[in-house]
């Protein structure tokens, strides 16, 4: 159950965060499928490769592939004023994704007694990995490679969840909302992690 809700939660968020960055390239109908697809099921064909899961898993998921596939309709035909509405929530839906699936990816790992270095990849990269592919088929910058604060939220889940903190749906729910949160703060405050000073010793 938990896995199901978190697993149609990051597919909704991340189908649409896709068809938002599709739209905003100006891609075709076609193109608007391919981004949204790849952004809510790339992180998932990453982690599978990372952990040894059959990368033929990913075919299993059919009615989420279902689901993607009507969200996406359904965003395309919005009229183009209510579309400029909701693009406006295209960071909200990334960070929902980004949350749901670094929690599924911890979950994943920490089910097949992998450890936690496991649990903190699986969710880093099921987390980010759609995204990573979106940006670059759309000719951008990576999220997680820009200045505010991005994967390094999802080691809260790969560590909660890795070290066996959190083993209830209340606690995974409470986690996710927890990197959401974060997410969206860092991007307003712009919060940063370190960098070197090695550039301004240069200038």
């Amino acid at each position: 159950m938990t896995w199901d809700i978190l697993n149609v939660i990051g597919t909704i968020a991340f189908a649409l965060s896709g068809v938002f960055v599709a739209m905003e390239e100006d891609y075709d109908l076609m193109g608007i499928y391919i981004l949204g697809f790849v952004t809510a099921f790339g992180g998932g064909a990453i982690r599978n490769i990372l952990i040894g899961v059959p990368v033929t898993a990913l075919w299993e998921q059919g009615t989420l592939f279902f689901i993607a596939f009507l969200i996406m309709t359904f965003a395309f035909l919005l009229p183009a004023f209510l579309f400029e509405t909701w693009q406006k929530w295209g960071l909200l839906f990334d960070a929902i994704g980004l949350g749901a699936f670094a929690v599924q990816g911890a979950i994943f790992a920490q089910e097949m007694n992998l450890p936690l270095s496991a649990s903190i990849a699986a969710a880093a990269l099921t987390g980010t990995g759609g995204g990573m592919i979106r940006d670059l088929l759309a000719g951008r910058k990576p999220l997680f490679l820009k200045h505010e604060i991005y994967i390094a939220w999802t080691m809260l889940a790969g560590i909660g969840v890795g070290m066996g903190w959190i083993q209830s749906m209340p606690g995974y729910l409470t986690l996710l909302a927890a990197i959401i949160l974060c997410r969206m703060l860092s991007v307003q405050f712009n919060w940063r992690l370190p960098r070197s000073k090695w550039h301004e010793r240069r200038t």
